[in-house]
């Protein structure tokens, strides 16, 4: 049985992209980093379990004064601060460096950022380079994909879950039903 890869691995540079995304510098500007952070965080965290990657958004330690952290956002999204003095750079370069070494298997690694230097760098150890404004149109399209969908199915009308399926499903499980009930006497 061959090994499954494992999902892709996004790195995000976090504060990189809420300087480069207007909407978030807007909002980092008028309410403040915290805010600028979270709206990235629920931004991702619809993305990455749409593309069923993990996702890991990286801010420096620059502006906390605490140790290095991970939070878990959901499945697919964590948050990452690095320790002080170590920035969002040293962490992803370190990522791209031994993350495919620590698997033992091949592991799709995607950063996104506009720091020119990390690209190189993360290229360098083989992960492929996302643009601001190319993750920003990914997301925003995942945005709408979800919305669709949540539009077009139609809500049945009763509470059971039966009356929400389509008609030809509907008629397998009755088929089903009366297949697997014993004969009468």
């Amino acid at each position: 049985m061959p090994l499954s890869l494992p999902r892709a691995l996004l790195l995000v540079d976090g504060y990189n992209i809420i300087g480069v995304w207007s909407h978030l510098k807007k909002t980092r500007d008028r309410d403040g980093l915290e805010a600028s952070r979270r709206l990235l965080i629920e931004a991702l965290a619809n993305y990455s379990a749409l593309q069923d990657w993990d996702t890991q958004v990286v801010f420096d330690a620059q502006y906390r004064d605490a140790q290095s952290s991970r939070e878990l956002v959901t499945n697919h999204l964590s948050v990452h601060y690095t320790d002080f003095g170590e920035t969002a750079d040293t962490y992803i370069e370190r990522v791209c460096a031994t993350g495919p070494r620590q698997t033992g298997r091949r592991q799709r690694t995607i950063v996104s950022t506009s720091d020119r230097a990390l690209q190189l760098t993360a290229m360098g150890y083989g992960a492929e380079w996302m643009s601001p404004q190319h993750l920003r149109k990914s997301v925003e399209a995942a945005d709408r994909h979800r919305q669709l969908n949540q539009k077009s199915r139609p809500l049945g009308q009763s509470r059971f879950l039966f009356q929400s399926l389509d008609a030809k499903t509907q008629k397998r499980l009755a088929n089903l039903r009366f297949e697997l009930q014993p004969p009468k006497k």
